[in-house]
């Protein structure tokens, strides 16, 4: 009697396990476009993006098609961030300082936020939020804990994905980017 019921164990054991490698492909495949592929990432890029039209005059003025609505915008080109409003009114922008990997242009949304951890750099940071990845590389804004501005020259040899602000800069970040905060990705 003991071996036949060791045998009924192990077939429901081995039902189990398949009847949930089934269900986990099913929610694999199921997944909308749009919020599939890596983790940490929430991305619509544009592909070929053109430069978004700046005022010349005014260098730390909002860039044209930078999005609408409450977001953040980062320029890639200019390492600068816009901190905008639901009104589409700015509410801050700062310079920061990029890593070696830049996001590719598009709309993300904010995926996760630490309060403090090490850097890929090896560099204690506070106020990471992160919102995409590139290269294998999870991309986020933070601040480094030791320095009042931003790093200006990451290592070249490592691949980090650090947009780095200063520490106020970090804070205020910290207090308009939640998870889910739409971030704009411009040339």
């Amino acid at each position: 009697m003991a071996r036949s019921s060791s045998g009924f164990v192990a077939g429901l054991a081995a039902a189990a396990v398949a009847t949930i490698a089934f269900l986990a492909y099913r929610a694999h495949a199921d997944v909308p476009p749009g919020l599939g592929g890596r983790p940490g990432a929430s991305a619509t890029p544009a592909t070929g993006a053109a430069k978004a039209p700046r005022d010349r005059r005014h260098p730390a003025a909002l860039p044209g098609d930078s999005g609408t609505g409450e977001r953040v915008v980062y320029s890639v080109d200019d390492d600068r961030v816009w901190l905008v409003g639901a009104g589409g009114r700015v509410e801050n922008t700062f310079k920061v300082a990029p890593g070696t990997v830049d996001p590719a242009p598009g709309t993300y949304a904010v995926t996760s936020r630490s309060k403090a951890v090490t850097g890929t750099d090896g560099v204690p940071v506070e106020h990471v939020v992160r919102f995409a990845g590139a290269k294998g590389v999870v991309i986020g804004f933070s601040a480094a804990v030791d320095s009042a501005e931003p790093q200006t020259v990451p290592d070249p040899t490592l691949q980090t994905g650090g947009i780095r602000e200063s520490r106020p800069d970090g804070d205020t970040m910290w207090m308009f980017a939640t998870i889910g905060q739409k971030v704009v990705v411009i040339r």
